[in-house]
């Protein structure tokens, strides 16, 4: 099985992967991506944690069916969310290519 020597080395290891995931995490949560729709009349941008933090809506809107200008919004923010998700894979992907075939973190 394993000897002292090597279940240390495994902890140690998994102890790094551990710290390594909560800080990429952390970054996640700081980087934004931006979600359009109706040809960039509608803006979010958001964090990869799906925070919200600015809604734009051009001007030529405002005059324009509620119910349409609440499926931009909708659309954008979908938009916005594909890619704070499409990010956070790509980010994580980096820390599972250590690992054996067909194991993902977070476990």
């Amino acid at each position: 099985m394993f000897n002292k020597g090597q279940l240390a080395g495994l902890m140690k290891q998994a102890q790094a992967m551990q710290d390594n995931i909560k800080k990429t995490q952390e970054e996640l949560a700081h980087i934004e991506v931006s979600g359009e729709s109706g040809a960039g009349l509608v803006k979010i941008l958001m964090t990869c944690k799906y925070e919200v933090k600015r809604v734009s809506i051009d001007a030529s809107l405002l005059n324009d069916e509620k119910d349409m200008l609440e499926d931009l919004v909708a659309a954008a923010f979908n938009d916005g969310a594909r890619k704070a998700a499409q990010t956070t894979e790509e980010r994580m992907g980096k820390l599972n290519a250590g690992l054996p075939p067909g194991m993902k973190l977070p476990f």
